[in-house]
C-alpha cells in the first residue's frame, strides 16, 4: 500500500471525500497564495489513482462473486 492514504468510512463515503478534493482543484487550482499564506491541495494525480480504485472497489463489492473475475468479449467476424 505504498503511496496510499487510509480514508475513514465506507468506499462510498470515501469516494465522495476523493471527488470533492479532485473538484476543490479542478475550481480553485493545485495551489495559491494570498498575502504571505499559501495552500497547497493534494496532488491531482494521486487523487485520480485513490478514484478509480475506489471506483472499481465499489463495482467489485456491488457484483455478485461469482464469475467475479470473468470479461466477455464478443468478435463479429472478421
Amino acid at each position: 500500500m505504498e503511496n496510499e492514504i487510509l480514508l475513514m468510512g465506507t468506499p462510498e463515503e470515501q469516494l465522495g471525500i476523493v471527488n470533492d478534493a479532485i473538484y476543490a482543484i479542478l475550481k480553485g487550482g493545485q495551489s495559491y497564495k494570498i498575502g504571505t499564506r499559501q495552500l497547497q491541495r493534494a496532488d491531482l494525480s494521486l487523487l485520480m489513482d485513490m478514484q478509480l480504485k475506489l471506483q472499481s472497489r465499489i463495482a467489485n463489492n456491488s457484483r455478485s462473486p461469482l464469475l467475479a473475475d470473468t470479461v466477455v468479449a464478443v468478435f463479429d467476424g472478421r
